[in-house]
């Protein structure tokens, strides 16, 4: 961290009156000066509850979107603008309409890693951490679920329902190989693994525990032995030093690591600051009809979101 821009970020946060949220896969730098580091969903409906009127997101545009949607009288900053999401990229508010006329009158859920538009076209929200309860809750024998095909499979396992899965998926989750895993598990036979459920199945399959990265904290504590390997962005490993130093930590392969969630920087967040640019803006039509899927996945179950 650069001392002198952070001083300069956490005295003008004071003046202007912000809060500053920040996404467990943000740079180390980035998630020291913020006020809460967490899950996306995590961190939009805690934003909700402060008394901060300005919100500067450090994270990617869906997440700052679904924060504007929950908070529509909050202003929402995003550090950089271009900090996109390749796995929401998948799917657009037409294609998901398309998807619904090829099967009518089944429910769709949505992950949450998905833009406001086509939150808008859903039945439910979900978050890696619900889905499967969001799912099971369903009236329905059948489900869409989109985008992303491996926590849908993830899903499946945990479902008596069928789902129909969009072909998406996180570019970064995709690319840890099994072979990988296998390779450090060679040196450390006893470190627990513990993954995301974006990865791909058969990962998903090697691993202790699957959980949202929120979740992989408290695991971490509970895990046996003093190493850990983990499979998720590279970012979730200073949350993790920090909150249970005395387990040692591996990342399952260097290819984990999202350039979109490293695009924010303390400069970035500096800017935002000073001039009040960047700021989010979700029609209010689309937001009014994407609040409707995410009321409902909080309706679900009350301690929902402490399980994110």
């Amino acid at each position: 961290m650069t001392p002198h821009i952070a001083d300069r970020i956490l005295k003008l946060k004071r003046e202007k009156g912000a809060v500053i949220l920040a996404h467990n896969y943000q740079r180390p730098e980035v998630q020291d000066i913020a006020d809460i580091v967490g899950d996306s969903f995590e961190l939009a409906l805690k934003a909700k509850t402060l008394e901060p009127d300005i919100v500067v997101f450090c994270g990617v545009h869906f997440m700052a979107e679904s924060c504007k949607i929950l908070a529509p009288e909050k202003t929402v900053l995003l550090p950089a603008m271009d900090a996109g999401c390749p796995l929401a990229d998948t799917i657009t508010a037409e294609g998901l309409r398309r998807l619904k006329k090829e099967h009518p009158g089944i429910p769709v859920v949505t992950y949450i890693n998905s833009t406001a538009a086509v939150k808008a076209e859903s039945d439910y929200c979900c978050t890696s951490a619900n889905a499967a309860r969001v799912v099971n809750a369903i009236d329905s024998d059948t489900v869409i679920f989109a985008p992303d095909a491996n926590l849908g499979s993830f899903v499946q396992q945990h479902t008596r329902k069928k789902l129909l899965l969009w072909d998406g998926h996180c570019i970064v989750h995709q690319r840890v190989l099994v072979e990988e895993i296998l390779q450090i598990k060679a040196v450390h036979d006893n470190a627990p693994v513990i993954a995301h459920p974006e990865c791909q199945p058969d990962v998903v399959g090697m691993a202790d525990v699957v959980c949202s990265t929120s979740r992989m904290i408290p695991e971490s504590k509970n895990a046996p032995g003093d190493t850990v390997i983990i499979v998720t962005e590279a970012g979730m490993l200073h949350p993790l030093k920090k909150a249970v130093p005395e387990k040692h930590f591996i990342l399952a392969s260097p290819k984990l690591i999202c350039r979109n969630m490293k695009k924010i920087t303390l400069n970035n967040v500096l800017e935002v600051l000073e001039t009040g640019r960047n700021s989010i803006h979700v029609d209010p039509i689309t937001a009014k009809q994407a609040m409707i899927p995410l009321s409902r996945m909080l309706s679900i179950g009350a301690d929902m979101t402490a399980k994110l």
